[in-house]
């Protein structure tokens, strides 16, 4: 991977591969972008970690909020919402993120793999090993710890690669209606899923019991 900061991708934008590729393609690809609800809302859980940021910073904790991160090897960079720096018995300030998210606990592992790619880029910047970080939800209200084990990491540099190819590529996946999904989406009025869907449903039913001509 080439140490060119302007071909990083932003680490936000795994969470975006796993959600739906279309709209990864869409965001990062296309440029398009647009809120609703759920976008502000989000917004206004980074903007609450500047509160974490005051209340728990101790004599063996260190806050750094919005800190700026990248990794050359995975071609990415990012700004964390906090990176809390914990002093081990040995005096020594071990990274631990914390990603603060809306809502609650997905059933997919998406936000895990955003936070393990946080701390593959904190490890290589700072040559430490980093075991576990945190994801708070605003519905929960409560820390959920995330083990950084090699499942994890193997599932987020495979994830990591997925994305690269589909940006290097250039091309962006057609739409397919899941309605839980594109019904909270912010691009759903620019993606049209279910318009798309229709026209090629419409065109197959044009299309049916026409005399097939023979070449």
């Amino acid at each position: 991977m080439e140490d060119k900061e302007d071909s990083f991708i932003q680490l936000s934008a795994l969470q975006h591969f796993l959600f739906c590729e279309r709209q990864c393609a869409l965001i990062h690809i296309e440029q398009i972008w647009q809120e609703n609800r759920f976008t502000l809302e989000g917004e206004f859980m980074h903007e609450k970690a500047d509160e974490q940021k005051l209340r728990n910073s101790g004599p063996d904790t260190k806050i750094e909020h919005g800190l700026l991160m990248k990794s050359t090897n995975l071609g990415l960079s990012a700004k964390a919402d906090i990176v809390e720096f914990h002093r081990n018995t040995e005096g020594k300030w071990i990274p631990y993120p914390v990603e603060y998210k809306r809502g609650k606990p997905k059933a997919n592992r998406c936000d895990e793999v955003q936070l393990c790619a946080q701390a593959l880029c904190l490890e290589e910047m700072m040559g430490v090993p980093i075991p576990e970080g945190s994801l708070f939800y605003g519905k929960t209200r409560h820390r959920h710890v995330v083990h950084f084990d090699e499942e994890l990491r193997n599932l987020t540099i495979g994830t990591i690669e997925r994305l690269h190819k589909l940006i290097d590529e250039r091309k962006t996946p057609s739409p397919v209606y899941e309605k839980e999904k594109c019904d909270n989406c912010s691009l759903q009025e620019l993606c049209m899923p279910k318009a798309m869907r229709k026209n090629v449903g419409k065109y197959i039913d044009e299309q049916a019991g026409k005399p097939v001509l023979l070449l």
